[in-house]
């Protein structure tokens, strides 16, 4: 089976929960004398730091983290040593507000890089491979990461940045790529473009992509819809900016995530009672181990997930996010009184025939919620039948009749990184 670290990746349950308290107790004696955050946190819950478990640790939230940045500019009191000990900076895409600024020692990048290790090898990947990842580098930690560890295990890697997509798929087939780096949208878009450039990418050397930064590895349409094109496997990932690459597909498990259990700490919140467990649906809580510069205590990640505990087949104990990541808990759309997540509308949709794009308005400023979709054909497809099948297909699916509104081949934006699908029209 693969692994990067067999002894720690098949330690049982038991052992595992023990290396966890062990690493928690190492970050909590190494970060609370300096770090103003979170001593001011655990003060205002009362807690003894010396004595502390972890359910006894107040949440961290987006919010805070926000609050504290632009009260005490630029990066906050979640810091815990002088600014002089870091050697990297990257921020959020400030999709969900204002964008966060994270620093990382070196110590806190091999970690992150280690990280990103233990995807690889989940996945197959071995000394062998080329890498290419095809975007622009910027200070999103996209796959800075995943490129510095693929390095760092031997890889040859490519980066593609300042290309055309065009450029870039002939970059990848001059140098005999075997993994590629990149979101489901842009993997798709690739696609596109070489069917219009007549490249048979199925014929390529590609045998696997990593995708990341939003749904779609694990939406069962998105991925068989990547896998076609591509004549290659899918392995989904799941990470933050600001707290880690945790969420891996193993390459015997297609269909959900492992939560990187050595070095994070993952619970579920129910989002109507609060309870709090180790295993069932509702909101990730995620503790990280190795990142001390900045760290994050049972942060609320915002991501709904179905968290299950069972050994799996390529012998990790590490808990199991079955489906992936379902959806942002403040994404969900109530509609004729039917709860839904826009990753649930992109898997209807990529598996209707003739839509090439598409992108959601959630119109909010009535009594009742009217979720309206635009719906780019194909070039070769029939608009009239296109949205007639989408309109079967959702009312079938999720009991409700969208609005609809069909456009040009062309007119919808296309995306290298995460792509932004979602419009909300809400009352002023």
């Amino acid at each position: 089976m693969p692994y990067h670290d067999a002894n720690i990746e098949t330690l049982p349950p038991d052992e595992l929960m023990a290396l966890q308290r062990t690493r928690l107790r190492a970050l909590l004696d190494a970060v609370l004398p300096s770090n103003r955050f979170y001593q001011a946190k655990l003060q205002a819950a009362g807690v003894d730091a010396a004595t502390a478990e972890l359910t006894d640790l107040p949440y961290t939230t987006r919010a805070e983290l926000q609050q504290d940045q632009a009260a005490q500019p630029p990066y906050g009191s979640n810091v815990t040593y002088p600014l002089r000990d870091y050697v990297r900076l990257h921020q959020t895409s400030g999709s969900m507000g204002a964008p966060l600024r994270w620093l990382d020692r070196a110590a806190d990048w091999d970690w992150w890089r280690t990280c990103w290790a233990t995807i690889y090898r989940a996945a197959g990947v071995t000394d062998d491979d080329v890498f290419i990842f095809p975007f622009s580098f910027g200070p999103f930690i996209g796959f800075w990461a995943a490129f510095e560890s693929a390095v760092a295990l031997g890889n040859l890697c490519l980066p593609a940045g300042g290309m055309t997509t065009t450029a870039r798929l002939r970059f990848m087939l001059d140098n005999d790529v075997t993994i590629i780096g990149c979101t489901p949208t842009y993997a798709l878009r690739m696609a596109e473009v070489a069917a219009v450039e007549g490249i048979n990418l199925a014929d390529s050397a590609v045998r696997g992509l990593v995708v990341a930064g939003e749904p779609g590895g694990n939406i069962p349409a998105t991925r068989a819809a990547i896998e076609k094109a591509w004549g290659a496997r899918v392995f989904d990932h799941s990470g933050m900016t600001e707290m880690g690459a945790y969420g891996f597909e193993c390459v015997e498990r297609p269909g959900g995530l492992h939560v990187n259990e050595a070095a994070f700490i993952p619970e579920v919140r129910d989002p109507q009672t609060g309870t709090v467990s180790r295993a069932g649906e509702g909101e990730l809580i995620l503790t990280n181990l190795g990142r001390w510069g900045m760290p994050l205590v049972r942060y609320a990640t915002g991501d709904h997930v179905r968290l299950k505990r069972e050994k799996c087949v390529c012998g990790r104990h590490y808990a199991w996010l079955e489906g992936g990541i379902v959806g942002r808990i403040d994404d969900m759309i109530v509609v004729r009184g039917n709860n839904v997540f826009p990753s649930a509308i992109e898997a209807i949709l990529r598996g209707c025939a003739g839509v090439a794009e598409f992108r959601l308005e959630i119109d909010e400023r009535a009594a009742l919620t009217q979720l309206n979709i635009e719906i780019e054909p194909s070039p070769e497809s029939n608009a009239d039948t296109v949205r007639r099948g989408v309109d079967d297909a959702i009312r079938d699916r999720l009991n409700f009749k969208p609005g609809i509104r069909m456009v040009e081949p062309g007119t919808l934006p296309r995306f290298e990184m995460k792509a932004r699908r979602v419009v909300r029209r809400t009352v002023d």
